[in-house]
């Protein structure tokens, strides 16, 4: 049954803006992006918003919905009643470029910082073999649509605008801990975790975890363990002595 909500959008660009009222009307079963696209259509034909699948795969439609990151085609509008006003607002984590629309070419440079898939030289494309274990423990990691809702609520980032040169957010810290899970991946990206990307300023308060419409557990089955590894490496005095060790026998190897 149509009924009439009540909507504050976001307008304006870098320089400024403010919140617009609009009364629009709503159908049974439609989403959020529905009614913005309703708005465009009859009453703010010059209302910008990114969007591309409208089936949450693609990522382009994040945006905050009463403060909180979502996906504009993922947020039903029976999830708010009749009488309550919905605001909504570009990702605030992100310059504006103009209304609903955010440049995210932050997430597009880190991502070009982490060391790609290096398999063993001698490993011809043909013979990998991977175990099924190995292949479920890192797929989880690939269902990422890269909508940036991670990246949008992390606190890091979110509140602390020079932190981004040195930190590159969730999204980017799972791709690590993903290639640091493949077995026939032979590059330990430990240190470029914490000294390129900055994964000692992740105080894992699973916020990311919470806003990940693909259900993505990036804290405890990525960020963590990634943690868990960096430590391994450099705090464990057993692992400390056995590098030492290696590095010995490397030296005192007789020549070939």
């Amino acid at each position: 049954m149509a009924y009439t909500a009540h909507f504050k959008v976001w307008r304006g660009d870098g320089s400024g803006g403010a919140l617009q009222d609009f009364d629009v009307e709503v159908n049974e079963g439609e989403v959020v992006l529905d009614i913005i696209h309703r708005l465009q259509a009859t009453q703010t034909p010059d209302l910008a918003v990114r969007w591309n699948c409208k089936a949450g795969k693609c990522g382009s439609c994040s945006a905050e919905i009463n403060g909180r990151p979502r996906l504009m085609c993922m947020t039903r509008m029976s999830t708010f009643t009749e009488e309550q006003t919905i605001a909504v607002t570009p990702m605030r984590t992100f310059p504006v470029i103009r209304d609903l629309v955010t440049d995210v070419s932050y997430n597009y440079e880190k991502a070009r910082m982490v060391p790609s898939f290096a398999p063993p030289a001698d490993l011809a494309p043909g013979d990998y073999r991977m175990a099924q274990v190995d292949v479920e423990r890192s797929q989880e990691f690939r269902k990422c649509i890269e909508c940036f809702l991670c990246q949008d609520v992390c606190h890091v980032i979110r509140d602390h605008e020079p932190n981004k040169e040195s930190y590159s957010g969730p999204r980017f810290l799972i791709r690590l801990a993903e290639l640091d899970m493949h077995p026939l991946d032979t590059v330990d990206r430990r240190d470029v975790a914490v000294e390129d990307h900055g994964l000692g300023f992740c105080n894992i308060t699973k916020c990311c975890t919470e806003v990940c419409p693909e259900g993505i557990k990036i804290t405890d089955n990525g960020i963590i363990p990634l943690k868990e590894r960096v430590v391994d490496k450099r705090y464990d005095p057993v692992f400390s002595v056995g590098s030492l060790f290696r590095k010995g026998q490397k030296r005192s190897a007789p020549p070939t």
